[in-house]
């Protein structure tokens, strides 16, 4: 049950402008994600963004879509990805989906269930989604899990996805993502 480098995908679902100042420590989320989108890059993990219905609430964070070399980022007005069909036809032999983003009661949580029910292994990096309330990050969390979903933080990730010490992507991660103080 790790994840595994050429099963993985990473999805940041909705951490776009206007929403961010409502979500409860919503700077924190946004330096938590960067952060793993970060080393996500560095691993090789393919990369994709969603944004609810971005006329109303923004685009995703330039900040966040500069981590990626050549961000793909759909657009959708259903709350899940999946309905919204944003699950990239490329992404047919990744069999582990890597979630954060927000918010985790209503989009995550939606899309995680679709993934899931598509036959997906979901990955949901608890200190990388949020919501508007603390009691509702924690709700979708529980719900997901007991649907089957793994309930993860950001180094599991990157550790699982390294597999190993002593390589170069090892040294770069150590060097960019894990020495001094962490978001």
């Amino acid at each position: 049950m790790l994840m595994q480098p050429e099963k993985a995908a990473l999805m940041v679902i909705d951490i776009q402008e206007k929403l961010v100042p409502a979500i409860h420590q919503g700077n924190r989320l946004v330096a938590r994600a960067g952060w793993l989108i970060g080393a996500c890059q560095v691993l090789g993990t393919p990369t994709l963004f969603t944004e609810q219905y971005p006329r109303g609430l923004g685009h995703t964070l330039p900040e966040l879509t500069a981590l990626v070399e050549r961000p793909e980022v759909d657009k959708k007005v259903h709350f899940s990805a999946v309905a919204g069909g944003c699950l990239p036809k490329h992404w047919q032999d990744r069999s582990q989906i890597i979630v954060c983003g927000m918010e985790a009661h209503v989009c995550v949580l939606q899309t995680v269930l679709e993934l899931l029910q598509s036959g997906k292994e979901v990955f949901v990096v608890a200190d990388a989604v949020g919501s508007r309330t603390e009691e509702n990050r924690q709700l979708g969390l529980e719900r997901m899990r007991a649907a089957g979903a793994h309930i993860v933080s950001r180094e599991m990730v990157v550790f699982e996805l390294m597999q190993q010490a002593g390589t170069d992507t090892f040294k770069s991660i150590s060097k960019q993502f894990l020495v001094g103080e962490q978001p």
